[in-house]
């Protein structure tokens, strides 16, 4: 049999295991609805956190953008296309985030997956916390460096490791806030940690900046990193198309390591510059981030947050806790719901789609076996009445589920 057969097979094997994914069609409606191949539908899938995708002083920037900028870039950023409206956003971002530079790249999966790559190489080390994203574990793969994953937040671990460690070189990596758990990082003990065995840290704020600390300034905000405080030690890594509401990434760190990195990243040098049109856009989101109206929308996440953890608590719905469902420990905008079994996941997404939401199913390999869950993910843009609605489906699809089980 030819190997190009083999995908068939392959591909009857992920549905077997229930670990196919598909891709849906969407369009966005009003507030935090959207259309679902063609059904709308209440959506806890977004990343759009304060709400911004859709906020009209973006739109108006784009208008505007397009009108004097055009829309593509032209060239990649290092020969003839770092525009002026790119540059003011670096600038912007770097004082967002009290740190002495910042870069802004078009993606965040490219920005990590060769910027490792610059900082270190064969006979370098890597200690990475156990459930970072894809986009870190594949930046250090491609680097060559030997790489010790320490047990998730185990940071006793991980000081084991840096102790025993005679590399010269050794860069601790970290998400902040984890994507598929909604826990946070320990930010400044990780700082403490590379500070004592002379350490680089490069942590990615993608789900943190825009809503952790003063401003929503990021985790490193958050722990009190920033300005005179900041350490040379720390590149700060977040994306732009998460509660900014737009695309792209930056990192942001002191003038030399920033330097380096511009020098150094390939993803930078080798791809296309982001459309003046997109950086215009994140001026505008920044701007709101930082401002009043970027306060009031933090504080409705937050309310989201506490009203779903209340009524999704332990001894609050009978019917939940009886099919064994449970929200992870989660302080974030990230709210999973532990379910266990891939089908059965599944088949809750579905039943909640039939209801009108759309929560999407995470299966393994992205999460552990035996811990799939739906990724609730909350939004500025939810009504206190769009989070009840979802407790009220989920309590009601659990008590469904036991009355046919009994």
């Amino acid at each position: 049999m030819s190997w190009l057969a083999e995908f068939d097979v392959r591909l009857a094997e992920l549905d077997a295991r229930s670990l196919r994914r598909r891709r849906r069609v969407v369009a966005p409606l009003d507030g935090a609805r959207m259309a679902v191949d063609g059904v709308p539908l209440l959506a806890f899938c977004s990343n759009d956190y304060l709400g911004l995708a859709g906020h009209s002083a973006l739109r108006a920037a784009v208008h505007e953008a397009v009108d004097r900028y055009g829309v593509g870039a032209g060239a990649s950023p290092m020969v003839s296309g770092h525009g002026e409206a790119n540059a003011a956003l670096e600038l912007e971002l770097a004082a967002a985030v009290q740190l002495p530079r910042a870069v802004y790249f078009y993606a965040g999966y490219a920005t990590n997956a060769s910027l490792v790559q610059a900082l270190v190489g064969a006979g370098d080390e890597i200690h990475a916390d156990a459930l970072n994203h894809a986009c870190l574990i594949d930046g250090a793969r491609l680097s060559r460096a030997t790489i010790h994953r320490y047990g998730h937040g185990r940071l006793d671990e991980l000081e084991a490791h840096l102790a025993a460690s005679a590399a010269r070189r050794k860069l601790v990596i970290s998400d902040t806030v984890f994507s598929m758990d909604g826990d946070i990082a320990d930010v400044a003990a990780l700082v403490a940690l590379c500070e004592r065995y002379d350490a680089l840290l490069l942590i990615d704020d993608a789900h943190g900046f825009g809503v952790l600390g003063p401003q929503g300034r990021g985790a490193l905000a958050a722990a009190g990193l920033i300005g005179e405080r900041a350490s040379p030690r720390v590149i700060y890594m977040a994306t732009l198309g998460k509660a900014l509401g737009v695309a792209g990434a930056f990192i942001a760190g002191p003038e030399n390591l920033i330097e380096w990195l511009l020098q150094k990243t390939r993803s930078y040098t080798y791809a296309t510059a982001a459309p003046a049109l997109l950086a215009q856009a994140l001026r505008a989101s920044l701007a709101c981030v930082l401002g009043a109206e970027g306060e009031t929308r933090r504080a409705a996440l937050h309310a989201n947050q506490a009203r779903l953890r209340e009524r999704l608590a332990p001894g609050a719905c009978a019917a939940v806790d009886a099919m064994g469902w449970r929200l992870a420990h989660s302080p974030s905008a990230i709210q999973p719901l532990i379910v266990g079994g891939n089908d059965a996941a599944l088949a809750l997404m579905a039943a909640l789609q039939r209801r009108g939401y759309w929560v999407p199913a995470i299966r393994p390999p992205t999460v552990a076996e035996g811990t799939a869950r739906l990724r609730i993910a909350l939004s500025a843009a939810h009504t206190p009445a769009d989070v009840d609605g979802l407790a009220d489906a989920i309590a009601a699809e659990a008590a469904d589920l036991q009355r046919l089980s009994t």
